[in-house]
């Protein structure tokens, strides 16, 4: 692969974030896989990888029924969930799919059907995440069990398996990769201490709307 193709950046950016989402302990060895959409193609990580190391040219660029438009290596086993997602969402809210087996999370899979609003930050995602069924990987059984649990959220566990986090960016879903991930370390550690305490829908609403009233998550100038 040359820096002359038109989709070297993107395939570039995809290896990056691969590559940082395992700096963080949330990809380990061959495990996991990320894509970004770019107008109707994809650009996804390569099965077999080892993504600590992803390079540019394992990312392959695939259209968005899945045929072949750059690369020569084999693209991630769980295509069809990446592309399931994708189609089904608008690329306005949904332009990137990181798929995680990230430890905490992963555990969290073990023993929920649902991760309950623990937190106010986890109102950014939806709200409560939902545990889709379990499915062998790479199959469209577990494609639509995903993409059923991500109806209304940026994020759904897999059960036994690890996590999927969307967003309008690849940085965006990095990002929500990793607030899954401190969700659930978070969840973890106060279920050593007892049932953890759950946000009811009066205080989600309160928060939303106090959010909303603040500009919360922006940067703002100060007023004189």
């Amino acid at each position: 692969m040359t820096t002359s193709s038109p989709y070297h950046d993107l395939r570039s950016a995809v290896a990056a974030a691969a590559r940082g989402l395992a700096a963080h302990g949330l990809l380990i060895g061959t495990a996991g896989n990320v894509s970004s959409r770019r107008g109707d193609v994809v650009a996804v990580t390569a099965t077999g990888a080892v993504l600590a190391e992803a390079t540019a040219r394992e990312v392959t660029v695939v259209s968005l029924d899945g045929d072949l438009i750059e690369g020569d290596l084999a693209p991630t086993s769980e295509l069809a969930l990446h592309l399931g997602v994708l189609r089904a969402a608008s690329p306005d809210r949904v332009a990137a799919v990181v798929h995680t087996h990230a430890p905490c999370a992963t555990a969290l899979s073990l023993v929920l059907d649902e991760l309950p609003v623990i937190h106010y930050q986890q109102l950014l995602l939806g709200g409560a995440l939902r545990v889709a069924p379990f499915h062998a990987f790479g199959t469209t059984a577990l494609a639509g069990a995903v993409g059923t649990a991500l109806e209304g959220r940026l994020a759904a566990l897999m059960a036994n398996h690890g996590a999927v986090a969307l967003g309008s960016t690849l940085a965006g879903a990095v990002e929500n990769a990793l607030l899954v991930e401190w969700l659930s370390e978070l969840y973890l550690r106060a279920r050593t201490a007892g049932i953890p305490r759950a946000l009811d829908a009066e205080q989600q609403h309160d928060v939303i709307a106090s959010a909303e009233r603040l500009g919360y998550g922006a940067t703002k100038p100060v007023h004189a």
